[in-house]
């Protein structure tokens, strides 16, 4: 596999209080199988679809038992200098920039609206083994309550040409690296419950989106919005049962027209 290029999502995790019932969960309704946990990395587990790696779960360290949330990973040719775009753009680092063994370096951090996201100088570890087939990621979106911050912040940090949809309903930007886009910016309105943290939420590909949902409802999981069918997919936002909000999108059924963008001088 290549090398990502800076800035494109390379990686997703999530910290559980409850491990085995994650793997239960996401197995059951993405159809993932598990590796080893590494005692030597916090028994960090590797998750797979199809036989190749396409997310981790991990317990969180002790005293961190906050409310699970999927964390996504954008890609860096060196961890330390994006940290000190990061910091630059007016971001916070939560995690300073750290040599995971072989595998490569991560730092986590927090863009000035309050979304946290990771950074992957890959190694012998270089991220997503698949994507956009059935288990793995396809997409992600960052929501804002603040979008002004986001956008002059993602951009900064990892050059991105920024297209606003013209559309009256939603204020949703595109973040694109080269011709293609990598990451959306959806503004959160007031139709978001306030205690939904600003966040990204990370798509997971399906081969039934329907399916998918009802799998996931069955085993406690919570329907937010969809299903509906764009000319995208058709995609649903679901929340785990340890409250981890996620989208599954089915990309083979599509309906209506691709929305009008525009470039944002």
């Amino acid at each position: 596999m290549a090398v990502q290029p800076q800035g494109a999502p390379c990686w997703a995790d999530a910290m559980f209080t409850d491990v085995e019932g994650a793997k239960s969960f996401y197995g059951d309704v993405l159809g993932w199988t598990f590796g080893e946990s590494s005692t030597e990395f916090g028994n960090y587990t590797q998750c797979y679809a199809d036989g190749k790696a396409v997310a981790a779960v991990v317990p969180p360290p002790p005293g961190h038992e906050d409310q699970s949330q999927w964390c996504l990973y954008f890609a860096s040719p060196d961890a330390a200098a994006t940290a000190g775009r990061i910091r630059e753009a007016g971001g916070e680092l939560l995690l300073e920039p750290m040599k995971v063994g072989d595998f490569g370096t991560m730092c986590l951090a927090r863009d000035p609206s309050g979304v946290v996201f990771g950074v992957w100088q890959g190694d012998e570890h270089e991220g997503f083994e698949a994507t956009a087939v059935p288990g793995a990621y396809c997409w992600a979106e960052v929501f804002t309550r603040e979008p002004a911050k986001s956008d002059a912040f993602f951009p900064a940090v990892f050059s991105y040409r920024a297209r606003q949809m013209q559309d009256d309903q939603v204020d949703f930007r595109l973040f694109d690296l080269g011709d293609d886009p990598v990451l959306g910016r959806m503004a959160m309105t007031e139709d978001f419950p306030p205690e939904v943290p600003p966040h990204i939420n990370v798509y997971f590909t399906v081969g039934d989106c329907d399916a998918a949902v009802a799998r996931a409802t069955e085993r406690g999981g919570i329907l937010r919005f969809g299903p509906v069918t764009t000319p995208f997919g058709r995609f649903a936002a679901l929340s785990d049962p340890q409250g981890a909000s996620f989208s599954v999108i089915d990309i083979t059924t599509t309906e209506g027209e691709m929305p009008e963008v525009t470039d944002v001088s």
